[in-house]
């Protein structure tokens, strides 16, 4: 205890000599409060209240009680469940093969990967109705099937795994990359099969990385809202959905709270297990040698195999996006598939106000998140203060809260005065920058780990600052976490849809809800001229911040190189 109470008074100490770092933490605690703790905070209260504002449980006792209600919440967990086990499954495949056999056409099978990650959430569901549903492509047009059970269970699990799967790839991708091959050749020098270094070394080394990408799935799924409020329908009640509905048909924000709260518990829970207990279970591997082995973790059978099962996949979701860019250019879809460029001129008469508030939002709140997300993560990694963990969770918290359970939370916890910012364009900014925050940090814990501190401890030697030190030294080092994070604000900020549509007002609108609307309305094809334009504004963004950036990196290298 004594010693607990020294390293605390040694913290306290070292922090006042730095007065600039005490003002900065006190700053981001304050944000995270407001932001992120209070919101929640207020869902929670006024779940638990009842019309006199007295501790009451009677909302939860109503919701338990609607045989609806409690469906809904089987379904979200069994979707969220079903979501994480087959696009786990997915994910591992895609990564398996590209890093183990020797196929072809790697960087379009990598490509096709992640194209989903770029698209809005709920494009896949458009797509899936266009192709399967009543009038669809493949299902009415070219079987003559009307049946097919595109609405509920089947279409929203194709949607959501579509959706989410990249997010698989890209985690198992890594984990498997860093299994070195040498580790196999040992193993089929003592003769093993290709079964036993399959079973024995592959999936062991990767238990950690599939055990943290399932529930992170899990969590993602959970979430979504743009895919079950589209392919659900009444036979199929997502809770998500159902708490919008409460708010938003009902003008009930104690039921809506109240299924928020349902909502966010399961989720919360998957967070804490993949973050403190599965994120710190790690296999390394260690070898002198360079990784120069030949792949022979499969036969040519099962090359061929692996190829084939990939490329078939590759192909439903290329006919996916495909899809929308052909509606686009249709003038009824389903209906009349002749070409035009009508829906395009739709899209700019009567969107163009949407565009312009979804760029003016997003381009706002993108720097501002990116930023914010570097300097948490440098504070984490390179500081020492209390309260360091507990800035860490709330930081991170976001990253589990459904976006209706922040949505419903922004709405009663600015819906007065003193921050009285419903229907404003801060309320839309405020929420991408806090919403979106994790994935910087995490990206700039990872790269801040693997760079020598011995950096930055010479140029505080000389004489620098904080600010100096992580302005000249840190964040140009961390170029490429501050690149990804500024792609993923970006990109998540013009496709958001879950909390952004209890926040849009007649004044700021996004390009999301109009697809939203469109979709509804059953403009099909209007619906996918606002995706294809969305889509072309997301890559130029991509593009331009690319160059610009790898322009700014050979600045730095060639800096370094003359110093």
């Amino acid at each position: 205890m004594e010693i607990a109470n020294k390293e605390f008074s040694n913290k306290i100490k070292k922090m006042l000599k730095n007065p600039s770092l005490i003002i900065l933490l006190i700053l981001i605690f304050i944000s995270l409060f407001i932001f992120i703790i209070f919101p929640l905070y207020k869902v929670f209260i006024i779940s638990f209240t009842n019309s006199e504002n007295k501790f009451s449980l009677d909302v939860y006792k109503e919701a338990l009680a609607n045989d609806y209600m409690r469906q809904g919440f089987k379904n979200s967990i069994f979707i969220a469940t079903l979501t994480a086990v087959i696009g786990t499954f997915i994910g591992f495949l895609y990564a398996y093969t590209i890093n183990r056999a020797n196929i072809p056409f790697k960087k379009f099978f990598r490509t096709i990967a992640i194209i989903p990650m770029v698209f809005p959430p709920f494009i896949g569901a458009m797509a899936i109705i266009m192709l399967f549903g009543f009038n669809g492509l493949l299902t009415a047009k070219l079987f003559g099937i009307r049946t097919f059970p595109v609405y509920g269970l089947w279409g929203l699990m194709i949607a959501q795994v579509i959706t989410f799967f990249p997010v698989a790839f890209i985690t198992l991708d890594g984990v498997i990359s860093t299994i070195s091959p040498t580790l196999e050749d040992a193993a089929f020098n003592l003769k093993a099969s290709r079964w036993q270094v399959f079973t024995k070394i592959i999936l062991p080394l990767s238990v950690p990385g599939i055990a943290s990408t399932m529930l992170v799935l899990f969590i993602e799924s959970l979430a979504d809202f743009g895919n079950p409020l589209i392919l659900a329908g009444s036979r199929f009640p997502i809770l998500s959905v159902q708490a919008y509905l409460q708010i938003t048909g009902m003008f009930d924000l104690k039921t809506g709270s109240a299924l928020a709260v349902w909502l966010l518990l399961p989720s919360l829970i998957a967070f804490v297990i993949q973050k403190y207990w599965i994120g710190k279970k790690k296999y390394i591997t260690v070898t002198g040698k360079p990784n120069t082995s030949q792949l022979k973790s499969v036969n040519k059978f099962a090359k061929w195999l692996l190829f084939t099962l990939v490329l078939i996949i590759s192909l439903f979701i290329l006919l996916i996006y495909v899809t929308i860019f052909w509606g686009a250019f249709t003038k009824l879809w389903g209906m009349n598939n002749e070409f035009t460029l009508e829906n395009f001129k739709y899209v700019f008469d009567v969107g163009k106000e949407a565009i312009k508030d979804t760029l003016t939002i997003a381009l706002t709140s993108t720097p501002i998140s990116a930023v914010l997300g570097m300097i948490i993560a440098f504070l984490i990694v390179r500081k020492t203060f209390p309260g360091k963990k507990t800035l860490e969770f709330v930081s991170l918290l976001n990253f589990a809260v459904p976006g209706t359970v922040v949505g419903i939370g922004y709405i009663l916890a600015f819906n007065s005065k003193p921050l009285l910012l419903t229907g404003t364009f801060a309320i839309l900014v405020l929420n991408f920058i806090f919403r979106y925050i994790p994935v910087g940090i995490q990206s700039g814990i990872s790269l801040l780990n693997q760079i020598d501190p011995a950096i930055e401890e010479a140029a505080y030697t000389l004489g620098a600052d904080d600010k100096t030190v992580f302005s000249k030294i840190t964040l140009p080092l961390i170029v490429p976490a501050f690149f990804s994070a500024l792609v993923y604000s970006f990109v998540r900020a013009m496709t958001a849809i879950s909390a952004a549509i209890f926040l849009v007002s007649a004044d700021w609108n996004l390009m999301t809800v109009q697809i939203l609307s469109q979709t509804d309305s059953g403009r099909l094809s209007e619906a996918c001229a606002f995706s294809v334009v969305l889509i072309m504004l997301i890559l130029s963004f991509v593009f331009i911040l690319k160059i610009f950036l790898k322009n700014k990196i050979s600045l730095v290298n060639n800096n370094y190189a003359s110093e």
